[in-house]
């Protein structure tokens, strides 16, 4: 994404209904914000669906960016994000029917469920994603704080480390070696993690 002084500036235009500016600022950022969608929601159309509430979000919305609270990439991420995870529950929300029952024509005794199988977990991969899920938050915790600020930042908010840096106010260099670091003391920290288990 452009830098956020002019995309800032193209948020106030936007916020008095210069469509220009708009037009714009969903060319800058747009490709940048389908990525961070689909990260969460892994369909490329749903995600461009929810990219789509997003810029209609932004347009009714953009009076609300204050840029002394927030950078505003860091904005459009964050809405970016929420109504992908709203998108995300939604569906999840949503009741999925199946008639169990053969055709008319057919045998009403026939339960075609008893032939389809389970794509889900079984107990034994939800355990293991249990057990990977508190290793990861156990090593995390032995990050330091700024590690785990710029890696959530990162990988959770889908910041560039140009971003993260803008975001935590450091040098680009500072950041990148904080993430490098962090990635490998993680690595390590999990692969220990994983040896004590075999």
């Amino acid at each position: 994404m452009k830098d956020s002084a002019a995309m800032a500036d193209l948020l106030g235009r936007i916020a008095l209904g210069d469509r220009v500016a708009f037009d714009t600022l969903y060319r800058q950022s747009s490709a940048h914000l389908l990525g961070v969608i689909l990260r969460i929601q892994g369909n490329r159309a749903q995600a461009e669906d929810v990219l789509q509430e997003v810029y209609v979000n932004v347009w009714r919305a953009a009076q609300s960016f204050n840029p002394a609270l927030s950078q505003a990439s860091t904005w459009l991420v964050s809405i970016a994000r929420h109504r992908a995870i709203d998108s995300l529950r939604r569906r999840q929300a949503q009741v999925q029917t199946v008639s169990t029952s053969a055709g008319p024509d057919e045998d009403n005794d026939h339960d075609l469920l008893d032939h389809i199988a389970d794509d889900g977990p079984g107990p034994d991969e939800l355990l293991a994603q249990s057990t990977q899920a508190r290793e990861l938050r156990q090593c995390m915790d032995q990050l330091s704080a700024s590690q785990q600020h710029s890696l959530a930042l990162a990988y959770y908010q889908g910041l560039s480390h140009a971003e993260v840096a803008d975001q935590l106010g450091q040098p680009l260099g500072t950041v990148k070696s904080w993430v490098r670091r962090g990635l490998q003391a993680l690595r390590a920290c999990l692969e220990r993690a994983s040896q004590a288990l075999s």
